[in-house]
């Protein structure tokens, strides 16, 4: 006979393992405990429990405005809880139970002293002797909170996040003279060791973006975290989701050897408890609707709710038992209690109130205030010990362990850390500023000293520090990605707010000066910028001074607002600000006078940097004039005195021109102000540190979101009506009594509550199929890292048959997801080998379409209404000849079925978990799936009443003969019973059991029993008995190969005849026939309508995005024209008006990458969700992708138009055709060239980085920094560049110069200026001021606009309309570009140029 090691056995040995590690880890510290008690506890929260959902209409209704108004001065204000008294002594555990939306959450973080995010917390709340004021200033770390999100920095190993939590808690009294690192080692190991990750200490975390460890071991991680942080209370808010049966057990068996063992206060929260984790608990709290029902003995509870009236279904779990008596569609009533039994909340806690158990309770809470409230002696005991554990320079006032110092030196190490973890960042910066530095460096290669390039090195310098500043851009999202994470671990007082950012800048600053320098250098000596040393560094200086700066000023901008897009869109705005005020694009004397103010708010153009830089470089200069008025034919023989050069600056009689001189009046700068410049910019480097770091450690807590349930406008629907919960995403759910689908109302009582529904309505809806899906001997192998390659799956077999529930269940890692993606055909990795058929014969050409996956994401549009996104579904999946009407009808039907009809006109994004979920199943239902139904966890995050209610749903659908294939986590008995079929897997993808369950899953037990497991005892849960028998979990074994077991069982034999049997009838019936002849059901152009409309509709419902660009364009078009106000005639009033334009142009930038976020969301749901379902084809939401956002673009567009062209002073007769360009033509331009760049990149993060650098590539080649004859070789830039030809649309004018504009010469003596000139000005243009003098020639060089632009910028008006062709065919290049760049990145599926990093490369389970 095998030996089994159960689980169970393990964990006693882990428990052991806690407290040897618990007590060798305190042997040298005074131990503290610390108890909680309160009284009268009540919550109060802020807004409303549900609304109507914005849209654009909305925004400007009146009455909407005014309601808004009024709750921001009045806010409304709801109990969130009330009426909660208990306490919980040191060395207890107590669990808290209810279900979602009830307060769990509340109850947790109440307890644990986190109260801000509530408008207050009422009643006595005791933790011994101190108040929740003293625990929060001086002892906050010793009260943690494990929230149910598993958020932590995902380039970190698991090493890192555990070593790093450990030494800012390690106390200085340390055993065995160890050190702190040989604490923070032996502390991490052990919990590593505890928590089965020893195989992934040294692997990355990893999030949505980038692959890591899978969901259970990033929970575990997050468990082993807090208990790191080693407080003396501990909140654990259902800690256990989305960890198997075993694990759960595993870990709660530690937290219960940790609690006996040093006496601290554990306080759990569970959704699904089997009843192994509830016999752990000392005491349990039972809550419904922010009231406390029961708070007591946890072994009392059951028999207390029998007392009231109330009976559990038979086999139901205690934790289970007490949940259903809080809700009214899953309780028992006890025969003959119908009227006296209490149904409300309210009823029920008064009835706990006046009974024996409330009379009990309340004597626990006297004698906790008798012994520790109040008692001096252990609070000072209490002090001692935690000052002990305070470093040697730790303020004593404070609740942070280790000092400043030390705080700074472990966050600038994990800064490191994360930086490593995410080198790529670093390296694609790194390339992207060379990249740019060369094709600058080449654009304005080897500069001569040469009047005729001094635009141009102004131009280069100004760019030196114009694509630093741009670049710090990307420092924003970063920010606000890692707020959550430093919010939780200044909560557990690991370190102050402000520490992370402070190590943020320091350990950024050798990397920006790397990047810098590189920069520097390639882009100095490639323009041959003045070769002196001491130039050389000031310039390097200067631009790394710069970038620092700005870097500095975009992370206080994200640390002071409360959100991403409110950040980005200042630090926009103030980039506008920046480069108009700079002093170089408008120079200081042309800034009007209402505007100058800003140029001294500006962080670069109070110091004046780029002019700074431009002295610097210029002061040593003097330029050879490039053109000397008179030249040419009939001036050969005249002497220099009686020329002149026609740069600013320029000397009567000299050939060279002083740089300082031409800056002097050009500017209005000199040298001497180049150091206090420089001071200036260290002046506001350090005052933006300086408030970066205050408002991180004021503002660290991101904006907190109350729990918000949102309608469609002018649905039937009547908002805020009964009680919410003030929590996560999944408090949401019950917002408003829906029927619970399956469950049984209060004055029924049949054993199983599925029996209310009437099978035979579900019978007439769902499409009945005889089909049987079977796969024979089936291998998965994806490479890994390395050249090597992992097998996922190894030899599965199995079938599912209509009418049957069959379960996919298996430890986490077993490859369950795999199992389910590979047989439903959505693997895009990796090699599948084996079979599948249908009825024996190969899979339909439209199987896809024909199954049905319900995901465990539940992957929607988030601004769709449940009604429209199952609507959506059927009209896409379901027969284009199928009526709209009937469409219509059945999705009512499923709405009915699903259990959504209160939540028809929900909006989907803001429906809780268990909303979702059904969601999921009602979009795959209303397609009339009518071979199969694959669900991923449809469970997983619910409460064990909410999970009861979907699996009797599904339960009754396969009764009404759907076939349907299901893996799950942690089901209860009852649940598990509802299967019919099992097949379990082990580690490995390898398969342990298939076959019948079996009437109280005797089948299943007899099986396991025969092959040397143990008994199983009748009142444990069989789901979790088989798991332990096979040694799942994170450290159970098992001496029993149970693969092989099951490779040489007669089950096995008998499942291969049973799939042989299946293909012999099978191959005696027709061959199944698709149903459609092409790939999807409907036709291009229904689908293009259909997408079109989901488009439109998903922006109506966005007015914050729509509102982001129409601010913006107004911003901007208000900004840029009224810097630019009714610019003067003269030369430089036209380079103005270029400029004016410059920045019009660049303002595209921010609008181009709005698009993309949009782009790829869209993208996202189609891959994961929508491709594999076939419901419409790629090439259709392309099209209806870049057809909904033009509207709005030009609509933004033409306020930018109006808000601009004007202000500016361009003539009136020009305004048609400018329109046309750039409030038309311009908007679709800039909207595809962003979608372009979207359709390669996995992320939005990555297209708006290449977008961004592309974009600045081709928009520096537009003639305008550098004039189209001083380009050279790269002139076919100028010609390819689309830019280059919106330019060309500025139109002719008159010049007149400005005095500083005329250059003065002498004519020959004897002549007028008018004699003298008058050939010249008749080939080259221009015009004397004074004709008739003798002296003292007063020459424009321009006469017109046409002139100027032409001679400087080769810029020719009389071109507009082939530029407007051209931009036009632009447009249909990047068209034709995105449908070709999708389909190269995210369509195509071979082994060329596959990137697909992103949502639609699907984590595989490992």
């Amino acid at each position: 006979m095998h030996s089994t090691t159960l689980s169970g056995e393990k964990a006693d040995s882990d428990s052991e393992q806690v407290s040897k590690h618990v007590s060798k880890r305190d042997q040298n510290i005074t131990s503290r405990q610390l108890g909680v008690a309160f009284q009268d506890l009540r919550v109060v929260g802020v807004g409303a429990r549900s609304s109507f959902q914005q849209t654009i209409a909305s925004a400007f209704n009146p009455l909407v405005i005014y309601n808004s108004l009024i709750s921001i001065r009045n806010p409304p204000l709801r109990d969130i809880l009330s009426g909660f008294q208990g306490a919980v002594f040191p060395g207890e555990m107590l669990l808290v139970l209810g279900r979602p939306g009830s307060g769990c959450s509340t109850f947790l973080k109440t307890l644990a002293n986190q109260h801000a995010e509530y408008r207050s917390v009422e009643g006595q709340l005791h933790y011994d002797s101190f108040t929740p004021k003293d625990i929060a200033q001086l002892y906050k770390g010793d009260v943690t909170y494990c929230q149910e999100d598993d958020v932590h920095f995902p380039t970190l190993t698991l090493f890192e996040t555990l070593s790093f939590a450990s030494k800012t808690r390690a106390p200085q009294c340390l055993p065995e003279n160890q050190s702190r690192q040989q604490f923070a080692d032996s502390q991490v190991n052990t919990l590593l060791s505890i928590f089965g990750l020893e195989h992934a200490r040294n692997t990355i975390v990893g999030d949505a973006m980038l692959r890591g460890v899978s969901g259970g071991e990033k929970k575990r991680l997050s468990l082993a975290e807090v208990l790191a942080c080693r407080g003396t209370i501990g909140c654990w808010d259902n800690s256990t989701r989305g960890l198997d049966s075993s694990t759960a057990l595993e870990f709660l068996r530690a937290l219960r050897a940790t609690t006996d063992s040093t006496r601290v206060t554990t306080i759990v929260s569970l959704y699904q408890a089997g009843q192994p984790l509830y016999d752990l608990f000392d005491k349990v709290c039972v809550i419904s609707e922010g009231k406390m029902v029961y708070f007591g003995p946890a072994a009392e509870a059951s028999q207390y709710f029998v007392d009231m009236g109330y009976q559990p279904y038979n086999r139901q779990t205690t934790p289970d038992f007490l949940v259903s008596v809080t809700d009214p569609k899953g309780r028992k009533i006890i025969p003959g209690h119908e009227s006296s039994v209490p149904r409300t909340a309210s009823e029920m806690a008064a009835y706990f109130s006046s009974s024996t158990q409330g009379e009990l309770n309340r004597a626990s809470i006297e004698e906790f205030c008798a012994k520790r409230v109040g008692n001096e002696v252990m609070r000072s005991e209490y002090r001692a010990s935690a000052l002990l554990e305070h470093s040697q320079y730790a303020s004593t006032a404070s609740p942070y362990i280790i000092s400043i110092p030390m705080q700074v030196r472990a966050a600038m190490l994990r800064r490191v850390q994360i930086m490593k973890g995410s080198i790529a960042v670093i390296i694609i910066d790194l390339c992207a500023q060379v990249f740019q530095a060369i094709i600058m460096g080449t654009m304005f290669f080897h500069l001569e000293e040469a009047t005729s390039e001094f635009f141009s090195r102004g131009g280069i310098l100004f760019f030196a520090l114009f694509f630093g500043a741009v670049s710090a851009l990307a420092e924003i999202p970063g920010l606000f990605a890692q707020r959550r994470i430093v919010l939780r671990q200044q909560k557990a007082a690991m370190y102050h707010p402000f520490i992370e950012s402070l190590s943020y800048a320091l350990v950024d600053i050798p990397i920006t000066f790397i990047i810098q320098s590189l920069f520097s250098i390639v882009i100095y000596f490639l323009v041959d910028l003045q070769r002196t040393a001491a130039q050389f560094f000031i310039f390097l200086l200067f631009v790394f001074m710069m970038t620092l700066c700005m870097k500095t000023l975009f992370r206080a901008i994200a640390a002071t607002v409360g959100s991403q897009v409110a950040a980005q869109s200042i630090a926009g705005m103030t980039i506008v600000v920046a480069i108009l005020y700079a002093g170089y694009t408008i120079p200081i004397p042309s800034m009007i006078g209402g505007l100058k103010w800003l140029s001294y708010l500006n962080a670069c153009c109070s110091p004046r940097l780029p002019l700074a830089l431009m002295l610097n470089e210029f002061h040593t200069i003097n330029g050879m004039c490039s053109s000397l008025v008179p030249q040419g034919p009939g001036y050969e023989n005249v002497s220099l005195a009686n020329q002149v050069c026609t740069t600013i600056g320029s000397v009567p009689g000299e050939a060279y021109v002083s740089g300082s001189t031409f800056l002097k009046l050009s500017f209005g700068y000199e040298y001497h102000n180049l150091w206090k410049n420089f001071g200036i910019v260290c002046t506001f480097c350090l005052g933006f540190l300086a408030i970066y770091l205050v408002t991180t450690e004021v503002n660290s807590a991101a904006a907190f979101e109350t729990s918000v349930m949102l309608f469609k406008r002018g649905s039937n629907v009547t908002v805020e009506a009964t009680p919410s919960d003030e929590e996560k995403a999944g408090d949401r759910s019950h917002s408003m009594s829906a029927p619970s689908l399956g469950a049984a109302s209060d004055d029924a009582s049949p054993d199983l509550p599925s029996e209310k529904n009437e099978k035979h309505e579900i019978a007439d809806i769902v499409p009945t199929t005889t089909d049987i899906f079977s796969w024979q001997h089936i291998y998965y192998t994806v490479p890994i890292s390395g050249g090597d390659s992992r097998q996922l799956l190894d030899d599965v077999s199995g079938f599912v048959a209509p009418g049957k529930l069959t379960a996919l269940m298996g430890e986490s890692g077993a490859g369950k997801t795999t199992l389910l993606n590979v047989l439903a055909d959505r693997t895009s990795i990796g090699v599948v080998r084996g079979d599948r058929f249908v009825n024996g014969q190969p899979l339909p050409a439209d199987f896809q379409a024909q199954t049905g996956y319900c995901q465990q994401m539940d992957t929607h549009l988030g601004r769709a209404s449940v009604r429209e996104a199952l609507l959506f579904s059927a009209n896409l999946r379901q027969p284009q000849s199928v009526p709209v009407t009937e469409k219509e009808a059945y999705v009512e039907k499923c709405l009915e079925m699903c259990g959504l009809e209160a939540f028809a006109d929900a909006i989907v994004g803001s429906l809780g978990v268990e909303q979702r979920k059904r969601v999921t199943i009602g979009v795959e239902l209303a397609a009339k799936p009518k071979l199969l139904l694959f669900l991923d966890e449809p469970t997983s995050g619910l409460d064990s009443q909410s999970a009861w209610a979907v699996m009797t749903f599904l339960r009754d659908l396969a009764a009404s003969g759907q076939a349907i294939l299901c893996t799950i986590h942690q089901p209860s008995a009852e649940l598990f019973q509802l299967f019919d079929r099992l097949l379990l897997l082990r580690k490995g993808g390898q398969t342990v059991y298939f076959d019948e369950i079996g009437d109280r899953a005797s089948t299943l037990l007899n099986y396991f029993e025969k092959n040397g497991a143990p008994p199983c005892d009748p009142d444990a849960n069989p789901a979790e008995y088989m798991l332990d028998v096979i040694g799942a979990g994170a450290t159970a074994t098992t001496s029993i190969d149970w693969a092989a077991v099951w490779t040489h069982s007669s089950e096995a034999q008998k499942l291969q005849r049973e799939i042989e049997r299946i293909h012999t009838e099978g191959l005696e019936r027709p061959v199944a026939q698709s149903d459609v002849r092409s790939e999807f059901t409907t036709s291009w152009g229904h689908q293009f309508v259909i997408l079109l409309h989901r488009s439109f509709q998903n922006y109506w419902r966005d007015p914050v995005s729509v509102f982001a660009k129409v601010t913006l364009n107004i911003a901007t078009g208000l900004l840029i024209g009224f810097s630019f106000f009714h610019t003067k005639d003269d030369v430089q009033g036209s380079q103005n008006k270029l400029f004016s334009i410059f920045m019009a142009i660049m303002c595209s930038i921010p609008l181009g990458q709005m698009v993309q976020p949009i782009f790829v969301d869209v993208r996202d749901v189609y891959e994961i969700r929508e491709r594999p379902s076939r419901m419409y084809s790629w090439t259709a939401l392309v099209a209806s992708q870049i057809l909904s956002e033009i509207p709005w673009n030009i609509f933004g567009s033409s306020l930018f138009f109006v808000c601009w062209y004007w202000t500016v002073g361009y003539e009136t007769s020009r305004a048609g055709y400018t329109y046309l360009m750039y409030g038309v033509i311009f908007p679709v331009y800039y909207v595809t060239i962003g979608q372009l760049f979207a359709a390669m990149s996995p992320n939005a993060l990555i297209a708006s980085l290449l977008f961004s650098v592309m974009f600045t590539f081709v928009f520096i080649f537009d003639g305008i920094m550098q004039p189209f004859s001083q380009l050279g070789w790269w002139r076919w830039m100028y010609r390819v560049s689309p830019f280059t030809y919106l330019v060309e649309a500025i139109g002719r004018q008159d010049i007149t110069c400005a005095s500083q504009e005329l250059v003065t010469l002498n004519p020959i003596p004897g002549s007028t200026c008018v004699a003298y000139l008058e050939s010249f000005i008749d080939t080259v243009g221009g015009y004397l001021v004074n004709p008739d003098a003798t002296n003292a020639c007063l020459y424009c060089p321009y006469r017109t606009t046409d002139q100027y632009m032409l001679n400087a910028f080769n810029i020719k008006y009389s071109l507009h309309w082939r530029d407007t062709g051209i931009v036009l065919g632009t447009i249909a290049f990047n068209i034709f570009a995105i449908y070709l760049l999708t389909y190269i990145f995210r369509i195509h599926t071979g082994g060329w140029l596959k990137w697909k990093t992103g949502a639609g490369a699907k984590k595989q389970e490992m």
